[in-house]
């Protein structure tokens, strides 16, 4: 019970990061990045990832309640930031490196979210088992 507690937390937590991040996208735009003219076409696709971003917070905050039974959603929706952080990675290999905002993203991405899963997966077999003591 106690660690499901604390994995509730540490996903309710997590879950801000998108949260907040893709309404600020959704809200600014590009604009965010002080460019002197932001073409339109980046505009908008900043703004519709920065929408998808903010529902993939929303799904992940979803799981909370009842995460012990939430496992295929939570492991859909990880295995789509790590896609995510694969091509951030990608890119930083091939662009350059970005700034400290998306270096903490893709430690969220390629760590912090793979370990969530991993955690989730164990609480859920706990829950199965009927082992809540811990």
């Amino acid at each position: 019970m106690i660690e499901r507690r604390a994995l509730q937390l540490a996903v309710a937590l997590a879950c801000l990061i998108p949260i907040v991040t893709g309404l600020s996208g959704v809200l600014r735009g590009a604009t965010m990045f002080h460019l002197a003219v932001v073409p339109r076409d980046l505009d908008s696709h900043y703004r519709y990832l920065s929408g998808i971003f903010l529902m993939l917070g929303l799904a992940f905050a979803s799981t909370v309640p009842a995460i012990e039974r939430a496992g295929a959603r939570f492991q859909l929706l990880g295995l789509m930031v790590i896609s995510g952080g694969i091509a951030r990675a990608l890119s930083w290999a091939m662009v350059g490196a970005p700034g400290n905002g998306h270096r903490l993203g893709l430690v969220m991405e390629l760590i912090v979210v793979p370990l969530l899963m991993l955690w989730q997966a164990r609480v859920a077999r706990r829950a199965v088992g009927g082992n809540t003591a811990t």
